[in-house]
């Protein structure tokens, strides 16, 4: 096989397996969808012509990189000379969203440590059930019960503090 089939070859797998992953960074980086989407496509664009210097292994390791510097450099070109830029119409404000980011963090932190890791793997990282158990080492019944108690924590704790 020639180096460029080759060489797509292997970035059209990492993409496949990298993808849903580096989507999920992109939106809690951006806190938008659209954003985000186009943050996920300058990222894959970078790391493709980079991909000849990705060392094997550490091609998401280096695309997340990739993902945090154009992310950072999006924020400085938007910034107006007073500073932040204020939120767009309709979408909360970053403030807003590393509030509700650093809230979410700490009700998870109180879940049971075997709950909060079957929570994390199901939700952040769009994980089926059978994959948890396989990743944990659980019976998958030990890790659908797991989520129901977690979620059920969850839910318990939002609304006593008023938020259903």
């Amino acid at each position: 096989m020639a180096w460029g089939s080759r060489r797509d070859a292997e970035f059209t797998a990492f993409v496949a397996d990298a993808s849903p992953s580096l989507g999920r960074t992109a939106w809690l980086l951006t806190g938008d969808p659209d954003a985000a989407a186009e943050l996920l496509q300058a990222t894959l664009v970078k790391t493709y012509v980079a991909w000849p210097r990705v060392r094997q292994g550490e091609a998401a390791a280096y695309a997340r990189r990739i993902m945090v510097n154009t992310s950072i450099d999006a924020w400085r070109r938007r910034r107006d000379t007073t500073g932040l830029p204020g939120p767009e119409p309709g979408h909360p404000s970053q403030e807003d969203v590393f509030d509700e980011r650093e809230r979410l963090g700490r009700l998870l932190a109180a879940l049971p440590l075997q709950q909060r890791k079957v929570i994390v793997l199901r939700f952040l990282h769009d994980l089926s059930e059978k994959a948890v158990a396989a990743e944990l080492g659980l019976p998958l019944g030990t890790v659908k019960s797991s989520t129901a108690r977690g979620l059920a924590a969850l839910r318990s704790v939002l609304v006593e503090k008023g938020n259903p």
